[in-house]
């Protein structure tokens, strides 16, 4: 996974924007049967409104240790219970199958090979109940977006530079101290391909967390699968 700890002291500027997407997987966690599981759980960011919403653990996996600290103070505030656990997406392996798997804020695309997503997609298929539901969303990757961004330093949501790696289809974002976080995009076929091969099927693509077709300019995959 690409993550430098330093990011994690300012995701909640990071992530001030998304908010579209709690209530999205607040909804498929209401109609889930069975154990709950979020990857890349971060700070409990959603995670946590998903406990509050249904009344029921969630379990949350992360690789970065200051996000998981991040997420127990997090959760002891607000006064529900997250099943913590310190590991790797591509090595998911739970006691129950789960009834909802998600991965959300398109962490997926910290993934850097095909490869690694399989990996993940093998495992999730797995791990979930029959009938079980697996959903994440990720950027629909606009080439022109990024070249025009390559190598420009931005200071919100915090000072960052960003590069493009067309070769590698990947976007650095750098922080001044040299930390690094980077992204791998992956297209549309891609994704339908890793449904495929891990024995998903495709309940739902939309172009937005309010189930808005998902069109040509459209900006953002919100993919919904079952086992």
């Amino acid at each position: 996974m690409s993550w430098d700890e330093e990011f994690a002291n300012s995701y909640d500027e990071w992530s001030a924007h998304m908010t579209d997407d709690i209530p999205f997987y607040v909804a498929l966690a209401r109609q889930a049967d069975g154990p709950l599981v979020e990857l890349a759980v971060g700070n409990g960011r959603v995670a946590i409104p998903v406990a509050l919403a249904t009344g029921r653990r969630v379990t949350g996996i992360d690789t970065s240790p200051a996000m998981l600290a991040q997420a127990r103070v997090r959760a002891a505030e607000a006064g529900v219970e997250l099943e913590l656990i310190a590991g790797d997406m591509r090595d998911l392996a739970l006691d129950e199958p789960a009834g909802l798997i998600y991965c959300p804020f398109r962490a997926l695309l910290h993934l850097p090979t095909w490869a690694d997503r399989r990996r993940v997609f093998e495992r999730v298929a797995a791990s979930l109940r029959p009938g079980g539901c697996f959903a994440w969303n990720a950027f629909a990757f606009d080439h022109n977006i990024a070249a025009r961004l390559d190598g420009i330093h931005q200071e919100e949501p915090f000072p960052h530079t960003i590069r493009y790696a067309v070769g590698d289809n990947r976007v650095d974002l750098t922080l001044s101290d040299g930390s690094k976080s980077s992204l791998w995009w992956a297209t549309k076929n891609e994704w339908l391909g890793l449904i495929d091969v891990a024995g998903l099927r495709l309940e739902a693509l939309c172009g937005g967390f309010a189930g808005e077709p998902f069109a040509d300019d459209s900006r953002e995959y919100v993919f919904v699968t079952r086992l």
